[in-house]
């Protein structure tokens, strides 16, 4: 059984809707720490990190929108993280807006780039989060945190928590990609992560695609870290998210991802985001969300 830290990060500051600051709570309200302390856990709640408000601060650059604050955000998130695994525990951290993944990644590499220890990670999500200032259609910094953390983006992202590269693209796999702009497919396909889209998940099947994604993120790996969008799951399953996209992960594929993510033995580290409340239907994101975190922790139908 693990030792769980969760760390609430109410940022929307990187997203183009307001909302998404409310995902930590609704996480709570679901029953997040009794579902896993139900799994033989111990669970600690560290609340939510203080973070900036939109209303509160000027745009300063379009194509980077709120840069200043999200990298203090996510610096912050950066050492909290790495605190938590030090005092080895597991974080999970509840977003927010998916730019957190600059500070959760970047927590985690750092702490094991001090072990000399590898990483792999899992990213789930419709969308491919791989732009740069130079591609970005909206300047919205949660459109960005894949890339950062593969080397790609501006200084004041790629060296939270170090300058060092976070990632190394043959450990990462992206699934349920469905809604890709031009310019950001050009640099994944030269990226060199791993990429399963819809597409393969259905001429493929979830368990086929996830043994190959496993195999890939943890060969030669010492801890997996599983960035999870909701907007992944198709929006008749997860209809409270900021960007939702059709054709997505039903139900079942989705547990069967956590499911099969718990089996390797070396999660290290988890973190959920895109919960947007207002946009949601009595907090039926938010429930699945929980049920999916247990998954990834242990729960299982027998």
């Amino acid at each position: 059984m693990r030792d769980i830290k969760i760390i609430g990060v109410p940022l929307d500051l990187g997203a183009g809707r307001r909302g998404v600051d409310m995902g930590p709570s609704a996480a709570r309200l679901a029953g997040l720490a009794d579902h896993l302390r139900q799994l033989g856990h111990q669970v600690t709640d560290l609340g939510n990190l203080d973070v900036a408000e939109p209303e509160t601060h000027q745009i300063s650059d379009s194509r980077l929108k709120f840069l200043s604050e999200i990298t203090a955000t996510c610096a912050q998130l950066a050492e909290e993280v790495g605190k938590t695994l030090e005092e080895k525990k597991f974080p999970l951290v509840l977003g927010g807006d998916h730019s957190i993944a600059m500070g959760t990644i970047a927590g985690v590499a750092a702490f094991h780039k001090r072990l000399q220890q590898k990483i792999g990670v899992i990213w789930i999500d419709a969308h491919g989060d791989m732009n740069s200032p130079e591609t970005t259609p909206s300047g919205n910094i949660h459109g960005m945190p894949l890339a950062v953390c593969l080397g790609k983006g501006v200084p004041q992202l790629i060296n939270i928590a170090g300058e060092f590269r976070k990632l190394n693209p043959a450990h990462v796999v992206l699934i349920g990609v469905r809604s890709l702009d031009q310019r950001e497919q050009e640099f994944i396909r030269e990226s060199g992560i791993t990429v399963f889209s819809m597409t393969d998940i259905d001429r493929l099947g979830i368990y086929n695609v996830m043994t190959e994604a496993l195999r890939i993120a943890t060969q030669e790996t010492h801890a997996l870290h599983v960035s999870l969008d909701m907007d992944s799951l198709d929006p008749s399953e997860a209809p409270g998210v900021g960007t939702p996209a059709l054709g997505g992960l039903t139900y079942r594929e989705a547990h069967t991802i956590m499911e099969m993510i718990a089996d390797t033995g070396i999660l290290g580290s988890l973190e959920i985001v895109e919960i947007n409340p207002i946009l949601d239907i009595k907090n039926t994101t938010a429930e699945l969300a929980v049920e999916l975190a247990a998954s990834g922790l242990g729960k299982r139908i027998i």
